[in-house]
């Protein structure tokens, strides 16, 4: 049977894990069996905080239009129950980039859904 050597395979493993940890300090970026600790540990806080990251986008959606709505004498909570009860169905993804970019539409909504749910 022929002698087998795994040199390669083995060094693009490492070269592999290694450029993966690039930027990482101390011997978490050079020494393989740390740098192969600190990308294992890295990739699964990158899984976990892209998901995490829709909840923070949600969250300060909410706090721009709170403020806007605010601003024209309506709480966030019942601006969102006027809309639903008027029928305007925009995500609050709009809504927060009209209270960024166009906070004049946005008090014309806020206004328009504050006259529809009381009538």
């Amino acid at each position: 049977m022929p002698r087998v050597k795994r040199g390669t395979t083995t060094h693009r493993r490492h070269k592999k894990v290694l450029a993966l940890t690039r930027g990482h300090r101390a011997s978490k970026h050079s020494l393989f069996r740390r740098a192969n600790e600190s990308m294992l540990k890295s990739l699964s806080y990158a899984y976990r905080h892209r998901r995490e990251r829709k909840g923070d986008m949600r969250r300060l959606w909410i706090l721009r239009i709170n403020a806007a709505s605010r601003a024209q004498g309506l709480k966030y909570g019942e601006f969102m129950s006027n809309l639903k009860k008027s029928g305007v169905e925009i995500n609050r993804k709009i809504l927060a980039d009209m209270a960024v970019r166009e906070p004049e539409a946005l008090a014309n909504l806020i206004n328009t859904s504050r006259g529809k749910a009381w009538s």
